[in-house]
């Protein structure tokens, strides 16, 4: 069982509605009512034109924490004065905290584990039960690990961060635990039958790393094991065996890569036959992997693409997927390899067709459990090896037109989980006998808002080059297609990420039972129609992602949902770049942006905190045809004085030390110095996120829908 957090921030994904039979895109053919008491320039803030002061590079800084603290205050007073503000934040956390929710599962051994926050579990507790009774409605839990007893009792500010316990079925873990929500972890070795931290077990400081059980008395870790000995984006890239007992200092190298890596790892794979498959994965970009076998203490390099990933181990099998084509495999494929074997002998498992992609992949004891999605509808499937090295494919009967996603699986049993939901359809966990393909709903979310009227719709926008875009609209069946109805435009488009349609009670709640219109757009950059739709957006290329967000916003227009008077555009990290172009490309087509945890600073954004690891997304300064298309879409850089731009609610965290809160500031900083009003909030906790309690995520959120309400207008409030 490994609990890892995500890479990068995004919204989950998911998808129910109605659509057409068939999408072209198939094909892949190549200010009114402001808010009152805006940010204005402070007094005494002296900024050049295209630089922001330089205190705010100390991110920790009392100085730059002041300069925060200073803006906090004036977004909050100015939106704490609407009687929206306090609904929207109870409503919020009420619905967060719901004790009705799916307690979504993770097998290990006899037992099903769920990670839990409420009202009286504020950073949460790490639970579980077994087989038989997570499946009734109401489980007997036992707590295994209390994080607010535990961060009271030491006084330390701990979230759950990374849990990797050994395999299989074993009663040691890992436990990462997180400073107020950073990457960078501290490991405690726990006991799940006691209970309790291990005594004098294994202990590796804090740090961003990497573990993994090699056996019960081994470690393979990657960390820095001097302070320099890390990447240029901020990884650790020197693997090391650690025995029980043994020091950091005296741990035994079996492999380093080198300061330009991006990072490098260890990774240790079971199957339900007893093979075992230790590996070194080294990353020498974002999109690249270079995988080898441990033999002993030699490693040795599998034949694989740079472009794939290892998704598990079946019957001395790798699984891998595909993001490149490979001998005579499609890019997007999923194969099998034996790593044993020089030429790895690979067997096609599935490949996709030109609408599809291949999103999940989890193992169960002998077989394999895939979610896909066709014209971005999902499909879940079962896949099992015959005697003749064949892979065989059985479609689970699920819901048409909904979300999947592989919640869970384990190589010890023949149970797996599957998550499906929509936009308006509450999530339904199904559970799976991977062995029959029986496949059953068990646990149902309650409905959190009232869907009467409401529709889902799917359409499709000619972007700059053609190619047909296609997005999402949930909107009131009833609503007069006159422009005016307020609307909320959601995109993502990058690091092949693929946006679904998702359940979420808070839009739900503050967004469509008001009026409000939602738009998810699918345009290039994410996953949606496999590797081909990522690449086309990749670094020089990348105009295009920003042309097809625009068009989506000008198909909406055209159809008459919205117009620019009620439009407004919303992302966060790498979504959070796409609003900062869309901002300053195409000020007159929005009237609100909110801009989280974002990328602004492309001219500097390889020297900041993981920044260097996204070279192979947006390109390099150090080339000058990269540093030439940066230069023209780096939003800091592209703010100009005397456009007439939307008022942004801008957001991120002190603590998140993945992009990090100084391309916000910076963004901030330049819009002051140009006199430019603006929101800011930048929450202390949170990671790479929005808060790392539900009580700082309904603030968060209270800020944002009273923000687009006030800013799009009252009239559209019901």
């Amino acid at each position: 069982m490994t609990i890892r957090k995500p890479l990068f921030f995004m919204s989950a994904a998911n998808r129910s509605g109605l659509f057409p039979d068939r999408m072209v895109a198939c094909l892949l053919t190549a200010a009114t009512a402001l808010a009152p008491a805006l940010l204005a320039p402070a007094s005494g803030l002296a900024a050049t034109p295209l630089m922001a002061p330089e205190f705010l590079t100390e991110v920790n800084g009392k100085q730059a924490l002041d300069w925060v603290h200073t803006r906090d205050d004036r977004t909050l007073a100015a939106f704490r004065k609407s009687p929206l503000f306090g609904e929207f934040q109870k409503a919020s956390l009420d619905i967060l905290q719901s004790t009705d929710r799916i307690p979504m599962p993770s097998q290990h051994g006899a037992f099903v584990y769920n990670f839990w926050r409420d009202a009286s579990h504020i950073r949460g507790i790490w639970r579980r039960t077994d087989v038989a009774s997570y499946r009734t409605a109401s489980p007997k839990w036992t707590v295994v690990l209390d994080l607010d007893a535990l961060a009271a009792r030491e006084k330390r500010n701990w979230f759950l961060g990374s849990t990797t316990c050994q395999e299989p079925g074993g009663t040691r873990c890992l436990i990462g635990l997180s400073e107020g929500g950073e990457d960078a972890e501290t490991y405690r070795e726990f006991d799940l039958e006691t209970r309790q931290f291990v005594k004098g077990g294994f202990f590796l400081p804090h740090a961003k790393q990497d573990v993994s059980w090699l056996d019960a008395d081994t470690l393979l870790v990657s960390r820095p094991w001097t302070p320099d000995e890390v990447t240029t984006s901020s990884y650790p890239y020197i693997v090391k065996k650690l025995g029980r007992g043994e020091k950091l200092e005296d741990a035994t190298q079996v492999f380093a890569g080198v300061k330009s890596d991006m990072s490098v790892g260890g990774a240790v794979l079971h199957d339900s036959d007893g093979h075992v498959l230790p590996m070194i994965v080294k990353l020498p970009t974002f999109f690249t992997r270079q995988v080898y076998r441990l033999d002993g203490d030699k490693a040795v390099k599998l034949d694989l693409p740079e472009k794939s990933d290892s998704a598990g181990y079946v019957h001395g099998r790798l699984i891998v997927r595909l993001n490149q084509e490979w001998r005579g495999f499609v890019a997007g494929s999923v194969v099998a390899v034996d790593p044993m074997k020089a030429d790895l002998a690979p067997e096609l498992v599935v490949a996709p067709t030109a609408c599809q992609t291949i999103e999940g992949v989890g193992v169960s004891r002998d077989r394999l459990v895939i979610s896909l999605y066709d014209n971005v509808r999902g499909q879940a499937w079962i896949y099992r090896i015959d005697d003749r090295g064949h892979w065989n494919g059985q479609r689970l009967t699920l819901p048409e037109n909904v979300s999947v996603s592989v919640v869970d699986s384990d190589l010890e049993t023949d149970t797996a989980f599957i998550s499906v939901t929509g936009f308006l359809t509450p999530t339904t966990l199904w559970m799976v006998d991977t062995a029959t393909g029986a496949a059953a709903a068990i646990k149902h979310a309650p409905a959190q808002f009232d869907t009467t009227g409401l529709i889902v719709e799917q359409h499709e926008a000619p972007s700059t080059d053609g190619t047909l875009i296609p997005y999402f609209v949930v909107r009131r069946k009833d609503a007069p297609l006159n422009g005016k109805n307020p609307t909320l435009l959601y995109a993502y488009g990058g690091f092949q990420a693929s946006m679904t349609p998702y359940y979420s009670g808070v839009l739900g709640k503050l967004w469509f039972e008001r009026g409000g219109v939602y738009v998810l757009a699918n345009i290039r950059g994410g996953g949606e129609f496999g590797p081909a739709w990522h690449d086309a957006g990749l670094k020089t290329k990348r105009q295009i992602v920003f042309d097809d967000f625009a068009a989506v916003g000008k198909d909406i227009v055209a159809r008459r949902i919205t117009s620019p008077d009620y439009l407004a555009i919303k992302g966060g990290s790498n979504g959070g770049l796409l609003m900062g172009v869309e901002f300053t490309q195409h000020p007159d087509m929005w009237k609100a942006a909110i801009i989280q945890v974002p990328l602004l600073d492309m001219l500097n954004y390889e020297t900041m905190s993981a920044g260097a690891s996204w070279v192979d997304e947006y390109g390099s300064n150090a080339i000058l045809a990269e540093h030439a298309f940066l230069t023209k879409v780096s939003p800091v850089q592209n703010l100009r004085a005397g456009v007439r731009y939307p008022v942004p609610l801008i957001t991120t965290t002190t603590k998140d030390d993945r992009v990090g809160p100084v391309h916000a500031r910076r963004f901030a900083a330049r819009m002051e110095a140009l006199h430019l009003p603006y929101y800011y909030f930048e929450e202390t906790e949170g990671g790479h996120s929005n808060g790392a309690n539900f009580a700082e995520i309904a603030q968060e959120q209270a800020l944002e829908y009273t923000y687009l309400w006030q800013i799009l207008g009252a009239a559209g409030v019901r």
